[in-house]
């Protein structure tokens, strides 16, 4: 008569968690799409329409580099990690939040500089604000108040 073993108590069969995952399809944002201001919402979603029509992946948040400088270091710090490609980011007046960003990562930042009534100078300084960045800290920038054409040239980028 033969013995069938048993398993030994405690042992368990572990495998690769690439394995496991390997036949999941993660949706996984490509692009980040962020904002200072939740009244930015309406010209910054006009880049991820442009992302959606095209069949690219995005994010949409808000967060201030003024009033929220630790969160939007952390969120550019890891973007890489968590598999964004891009990051767009829109901002007014003193237009702070692209060259942040720019300067908590190394993925390309897209800048779109916005109008506001409160701006002393019709958006300009906005767009000065992202257009003239220092050495090193690069950020591509965009038309004022033309988040679309921030979602085409991340197309564009991405299919480079």
């Amino acid at each position: 008569m033969t013995e069938t073993p048993q398993p030994q108590h405690g042992s368990t069969t572990e495998t690769e968690p690439e394995a496991e995952f390997a036949g999941l399809e993660v949706d996984a944002p490509l692009v980040g799409i962020i904002m200072g201001s939740k009244s930015d919402m309406p010209e910054m979603e006009k880049a991820g329409q442009v992302l959606s029509d095209k069949g690219i992946s995005h994010e949409i948040r808000v967060m201030s580099a003024h009033r929220e400088p630790d969160t939007v270091a952390e969120y550019c710090k890891n973007a890489r990690m968590r598999g964004l490609k891009l990051i767009i980011a829109g901002a007014g007046l003193s237009a702070a939040l692209p060259g942040v960003a720019a300067a908590h990562t190394d993925l390309p930042v897209i800048g779109v500089p916005l109008t506001s009534r409160l701006s002393a100078m019709g958006g300009l300084d906005a767009l000065l604000s992202i257009a003239q960045m220092p050495p090193g800290v690069p950020v591509a920038c965009v038309g004022l108040d033309n988040a679309r054409n921030a979602g085409h040239l991340a197309a564009r980028i991405l299919a480079a």
